[in-house]
């Protein structure tokens, strides 16, 4: 059921961005109502939120409180840019954004574009990052009153609230394009593409810091962020510096590129945001799907799983493996692990502090600090990543989910044909990060240690996620965007997350131990023994996790069905 937008009587153009407000209010205060978990998940993400702000704050004052203005700068920009940048990435990759408004319910309704854009912006400012965002960057308002006095202050003020306004319109512009992208089949590799881009970013960023801080240029390094503080990402915070400085004249040109910077991101929006509300597109003309007697079933399978029998289990296999191919929210899931899993052990490595040493002239080089227990622990992480997206595997489905209680599909069935079908999109990945980074290594032996620390952790990982996923899950929003999270949902997932890696991690800590005991012979036992311990885990958690989801599931579902 639609929640109504409660307006006063007259034309749709009286309605405001304070009617979104309330109502994302009043829609808050319903959801926590009777809800007790709700409510303590948004008590600690406040208290998480107070203690990032403080720390926030306490790092860009301090350059003003020291009496500092070259360090000012340098926090002013590097810290500010790397703020937008997280708001920019994080939601893409962990958190999710906020669509307690969901825009596709005001599609109907005789909103304009831009009601609707500053309504929905509005709504999006009211939230606990948002506040904890506000708390950290007040940090540059000391810095600069410090330095150059209230006009400097002023400045840093109106600079500041510029900068917040930019962060939440590039984490709404992003998501919502990136949503719109995702839906469509057709362009779901541009979109993987550009996703990996993005993230590649982070390496050459992390090079490029590791080698300014090590060589402590600090010339170079206010020349760099003079340049980043004319950029979106540092412009609104180095408006104040510049004020404090006696640069008046940069101070409203940095304030103007982070005014039309912001409009652009909303213009941007607002087209992605009306094409998400209007639906998807056909995919292309409808293929014949007449065949022979019998060919109906056959055509149900993808051929990825043509080997599997035509019954409960390779049913459900089947349906898990489309709905992995096709749904937006799954397919970003999957890009995520793809990036992830390539560049974190490459950076871990391939020796971060040594590449921005010398440069990165040379791969070889920077493998020096590389053994077998380094990339057995690298190769942990990105097993017990690739699973982490199996902790909400039920949430996916929402009230769909109904159909496999009323069939009563057995527990131990359901979660091994989940983990089947995951497996076939999962496993080809990790063993093109075991490969990548055998390469760029150069130690093809060590090929056997990585498959086989990446096998055992995702094996691992999926037993300790059948179990968080049939009693920790939670309901996703029905909406077209798969970034969106509802209110609360944002930190019940970091807190899933976080359990499920610190446990799978520990599952799979044996490899670890064996890489560091049985040197050159662990070359040889890593992909046997990782294999088998992988598989065992996997199915010893189903085969235990299904027993528990067989008594539970009348409640996962209620859990997963989103409430109106």
């Amino acid at each position: 059921m639609a929640v109504p937008v409660t307006a006063p009587a007259g034309p749709a153009r009286r309605i405001s961005a304070r009617h979104f407000v309330r109502l994302k209010l009043r829609v808050l205060g319903n959801n926590f109502r009777g809800q007790g978990w709700r409510i303590a998940l948004f008590v600690v993400g406040v208290l998480v939120g107070l203690w990032f702000a403080a720390g926030g704050f306490l790092a860009l004052a301090a350059p003003g409180l020291a009496g500092e203005p070259r360090y000012a700068l340098l926090t002013a920009a590097f810290g500010g840019g790397l703020l937008v940048l997280g708001w920019l990435l994080l939601p893409l990759v962990f958190f999710g954004v906020d669509e307690t408004l969901d825009p596709a319910r005001f599609a109907l309704l005789p909103l304009s574009r831009r009601t609707l854009v500053t309504g929905l912006f509005a709504a999006a400012l009211v939230s606990v990052p948002v506040l904890a965002t506000l708390a950290a960057v007040s940090g540059l308002v000391v810095t600069a009153g410090a330095l150059g006095g209230w006009s400097a202050g002023l400045v840093a003020v109106v600079g500041a609230a510029g900068g917040l306004l930019l962060c939440v319109a590039a984490a709404r512009a992003v998501t919502s394009a990136f949503a719109t992208m995702l839906r469509s089949r057709r362009v779901r590799d541009l979109a993987a593409v550009l996703l990996a881009v993005v993230a590649a970013l982070l390496g050459p960023l992390q090079i490029v810091v590791l080698a300014a801080v090590r060589q402590a240029d600090w010339d170079w390094l206010t020349g760099v962020a003079r340049v980043v503080g004319w950029t979106p990402f540092g412009a609104p915070w180095t408006a104040g510096i510049d004020m404090a400085e006696g640069r008046v004249w940069a101070a409203p040109v940095k304030l103007l590129i982070t005014a039309v910077t912001i409009g652009a991101l909303l213009l941007w929006w607002s087209r992605s945001l009306e094409s998400a509300m209007v639906g998807t597109v056909s995919a292309g003309p409808a293929r014949d799907r007449r065949g022979p007697v019998g060919g109906a079933v056959a055509q149900l399978f993808p051929r990825a799983v043509g080997w599997a029998r035509r019954d409960r289990f390779g049913a459900l296999v089947a349906r898990e493996c489309r709905y992995w191919w096709r749904e937006a929210r799954r397919r970003a899931n999957l890009i995520t692990i793809a990036v992830v899993g390539i560049f974190v052990p490459v950076m871990v490595n391939l020796g971060g502090s040594r590449l921005a040493t010398d440069g990165g002239q040379a791969f070889g080089e920077a493998t020096a600090d590389s053994s077998p227990v380094l990339v057995s622990l690298s190769m942990l992480f990105v097993g017990v990543l690739a699973s982490l997206t199996l902790a909400n595997q039920f949430g996916f489905d929402g009230s769909a989910y109904a159909a496999n209680v009323v069939a009563g599909v057995p527990g131990r069935l359901e979660l091994r044909a989940r983990m089947t079908a995951f497996s076939l999109y999962v496993v080809p990945i990790l063993g093109v990060v075991a490969v990548v980074l055998a390469t760029l290594l150069g130690h093809p032996a060590w090929l056997g240690v990585m498959a086989g620390a990446l096998l055992a952790a995702y094996g691992s990982g999926l037993a300790i996620n059948a179990f968080i996923s049939v009693l920790g899950a939670y309901a996703l929003p029905e909406t077209s965007n798969p970034f969106a999270m509802n209110t609360g949902a944002g930190m019940a997932k970091s807190l899933l997350a976080l359990l499920s890696m610190v446990a799978s991690a520990v599952a799979a800590v044996p490899m670890v131990v064996a890489a560091a005991l049985l040197g050159d012979l662990w070359l040889w036992l890593a992909l046997p023994v990782g294999l088998a311990y992988g598989l065992g885990a996997a199915l010893l958690g189903s085969y235990l996790a299904g027993d528990v989801l067989d008594r539970r599931q009348p409640e996962l579902l209620a859990a997963v069905t989103p409430r109106r």
